[in-house]
């Protein structure tokens, strides 16, 4: 059997500096999440700069990007992280509640730090008086930059695996993902799903998004572009879940949550089942979308 060995010398750790009796440790997917932060508002700061994007006045300005920062920045880390304990591993950390707190150490969920960044903007349009729709498409615009970067430091982490596989570029991870594929052969190579999903949602929906918002004009009218990063995103992990090795801790005992989203899913994994809805929402929000122009006409009178 052909398959590619995982690189010996790709290490979670960048570095670790000796601080009295601390470590002080940067890992590659803390990283990720600081370079697609601000890659992010970096784009955006552009796109509200270029109006030749907009059919009007920008919805924004380059000093509220700045404070919005803040915002997506918790809404990140406690929507991920409180995502994934309540979906994946309710009761370990229960049981472990200061864990919780241990983001360093890894897990954190998309669809859960998608709805801390949705909670956190919509409160930042309340209370900056920014068009809705007009942020959600400026966000949706650059979120493909942090999952791209995140899905490759799943890979450097040799977490996120996918099911073993016989193709030529099946990846022989360490770690559990070495174990045996039914007996069969005494090395596992399985699908590198962090590199499928680093593809679909982040480099080709960043082009395609790019390419809709720089050269079509769709940030003029408000929701396609989100609505699109919506059903793209759902679309490609709905494909890549095929492949990617289940959660073991979301059909444990230990996940009663989990074992009820599984029994009702038709063995579908708690990728699809949370992916499902955004594909729908996504579909909608491109079906009601209208131009800004028509929005912002008055109604004509009878």
């Amino acid at each position: 059997m052909s398959f590619i060995a995982f690189p010996t010398w790709l290490s979670p750790d960048i570095f670790s500096i000796p601080l009295g009796g601390l470590t002080l440790t940067l890992r590659w997917y803390a990283l990720a999440y600081i370079v697609g932060l601000l890659a992010g508002w970096k784009l955006i700061v552009w796109m509200i700069n270029t109006p030749r994007l907009w059919s009007g006045p920008a919805p924004m300005t380059a000093e509220q990007v700045e404070r919005l920062l803040t915002w997506v920045i918790f809404g990140v880390i406690l929507g991920g992280r409180l995502g994934y304990v309540i979906f994946y591993q309710p009761d370990h950390f229960l049981q472990n509640p200061l864990q919780i707190l241990r983001v360093w150490e890894g897990g954190m969920s998309f669809h859960g730090g998608f709805l801390g960044v949705a909670i956190a903007g919509i409160w930042f349009c309340k209370r900056e008086k920014i068009p809705m729709l007009s942020l959600a498409d400026l966000m949706a615009a650059v979120a493909p930059i942090g999952l791209l970067l995140g899905r490759l430091a799943n890979f450097v982490n040799a977490e996120l695996w996918g099911r073993p596989t016989n193709l030529p570029w099946g990846v022989a991870f360490p770690g559990d993902a070495a174990q045996t594929c039914a007996g069969v052969q005494t090395i596992c190579a399985r699908h590198p799903s962090q590199l499928y999903e680093a593809a679909l949602e982040g480099l080709l929906l960043l082009l395609v998004l790019s390419y809709l918002i720089w050269r079509r004009g769709w940030l003029k009218t408000p929701g396609k572009i989100a609505g699109l990063f919506f059903a793209g995103y759902g679309t490609a992990r709905l494909l890549v879940e095929f492949v990617r090795q289940p959660d073991a801790q979301f059909v444990s005992e230990g996940n009663p949550l989990g074992l009820a989203f599984h029994a009702a899913g038709y063995g579908l994994t708690m990728g699809q089942i949370l992916t499902i809805p955004m594909i729908a929402a996504g579909i909608w929000f491109i079906a009601k979308a209208k131009p800004a122009a028509m929005q912002s006409a008055p109604a004509k009178p009878a």
